[in-house]
Parts: structure tokens; sequence; C-alpha cells
């Protein structure tokens, strides 16, 4: 198998859930071919590197394989290598931690779990 298409590639390797999930992604502009948009039809082929915005982080990978079947997660690390920057999951982290602080109005009280991680986050 020479290349496959991104959005079979991105469901088969388990970066989304679905195909048409990658699908809805790719015609979002979120997925990029090194450095450049992918349409859903765009080939992907060993080597290449796939940028994935789930906001409000961009994950990175390098293709290492190719596969059009879904497989199970033990062995996604065979077709794709994560090389996502660590900023990336300082900023999710900061995101997880900070979510809840910046509360709409009317959302309603935090839930236990919510308060006792606030309450870690500000040293009380």
């Amino acid at each position: 198998m020479q290349d496959l298409r991104i959005d079979k590639w991105l469901w088969a390797v388990r970066i989304f859930k679905t195909r048409t999930v990658a699908l809805e992604e790719c015609k979002k502009n979120r997925v990029t071919v090194n450095d450049f948009p992918a349409k859903p039809s765009h080939t992907v082929k060993v080597g290449d590197t796939v940028a994935v915005r789930k906001p409000p982080v961009t994950y990175t990978f390098r293709v290492l394989a190719l596969t059009a079947n879904r497989m199970s997660a033990k062995l996604t690390p065979e077709y794709a290598e994560n090389i996502t920057p660590p900023e990336q999951y300082e900023i999710l982290k900061f995101q997880q931690v900070s979510g809840f602080v910046d509360r709409e109005r009317g959302t309603g009280r935090p839930t236990k779990k919510e308060r006792r991680k606030l309450d870690d986050f500000l040293d009380l």
C-alpha cells in the first residue's frame, strides 16, 4: 500500500472515533498534512507529519505505516508516532484545571470534585 486517504488513516489509528468525525474535521480544516490543510480525500504516505487540532491542543503525529483497517489501541504505536510538543500538553493541563474557574453566571455551583480541584489550585 503506497498511500491512503487521510480520513481513513485517522480513523484506523484511533485518532477519531468514527470515520465520519474524521471526515468532518478535515472539512473544518482542523487536519493538516506536512503543514498544508488536508481535505478528506488527501492521501497520506509513510513519513508524513499529520497535525490534528482538537481545541485547545494541536496533536502532531508521524506516519510510520499505513492501514485501512481499524486496530486495537495497543497496535497504534506501530502505525503512528506521537510527536506532540510538551507545551501542548501543558495547555491541556492548564485548561483542565482552570476550566471551572471562569464559570458562566447561572451554570450552577461547583461539584464536590470541582471544589476540591479549585481548593488545590488556589492552595486554600
